[in-house]
């Protein structure tokens, strides 16, 4: 794993509370299983319809059956249960998620989420990340703080087409973590070894600052 991606997933699963039900975006997101304590009691959601998600799987225990929604083979643990979309997307639409961590692309200053296209790519649809947003009780985004371009993904407005208008609650990068509050956007902490000028530097949006940073 890349220092920076485990930078973003270690500060991550630090969001992961004992007794919360969790829905893991596709991609990065879904690394956290493996990270969460094993003191941290946590019921893993897939919207393909699993609840009781466990670890990735060793190759004897892999089961084709078995996937979350980004088609990965997954483990169950004890008192999973299964059910159809319908019942799932239930679930995340009557707010009976406590957290959603997915990815993004772009994230704007007001807590636009930008996620499922960029135009001109072929896609299979947009998933769940829309109901996410939306139902779950707290958003958390987890993603690079630039493109591949040293571009920022931390922007003023959001280029690419939006999952959803102010609904991240946190931003996780690689440089720092940011909050967002009635349309406004604070710098909370800074990851390790970076330093403010860094982040000033790759960052598109306009934010103040927290408390102790």
């Amino acid at each position: 794993m890349k220092d920076t991606r485990k930078r973003i997933l270690e500060r991550a699963v630090k969001e992961v509370q004992d007794g919360m039900c969790v829905n893991l975006g596709i991609g990065m997101p879904t690394l956290i299983a493996n990270l969460i304590p094993e003191d941290v009691n946590v019921m893993l959601q897939s919207e393909n319809g699993l609840l009781g998600i466990g670890r990735y799987p060793n190759e004897e225990e892999v089961d084709p059956d078995l996937i979350n929604a980004g088609k990965e083979t997954v483990t169950a643990k004890k008192g999973a249960s299964y059910f159809d979309s319908a019942e799932s997307f239930a679930m995340i639409r009557g707010g009976h998620i406590d957290l959603a961590i997915l990815g993004g692309m772009e994230v704007s200053e007001t807590g636009d989420l930008a996620n499922w296209m960029i135009p001109g790519k072929m896609v299979k649809g947009m998933g769940g990340a829309m109901d996410l947003v939306q139902g779950a009780k707290k958003t958390v985004v987890i993603m690079d703080h630039t493109n591949k371009y040293g571009e920022s993904k931390v922007k003023k407005t959001c280029e690419l087409p939006l999952t959803g208008k102010s609904v991240v609650d946190l931003l996780i990068t690689d440089l720092a973590i940011f909050e967002f509050n009635n349309g406004k956007m604070t710098l909370l902490e800074l990851q390790e070894g970076v330093t403010l000028d860094e982040v000033k530097n790759a960052t598109e949006a306009s934010f103040q600052m927290g408390i102790g940073v």
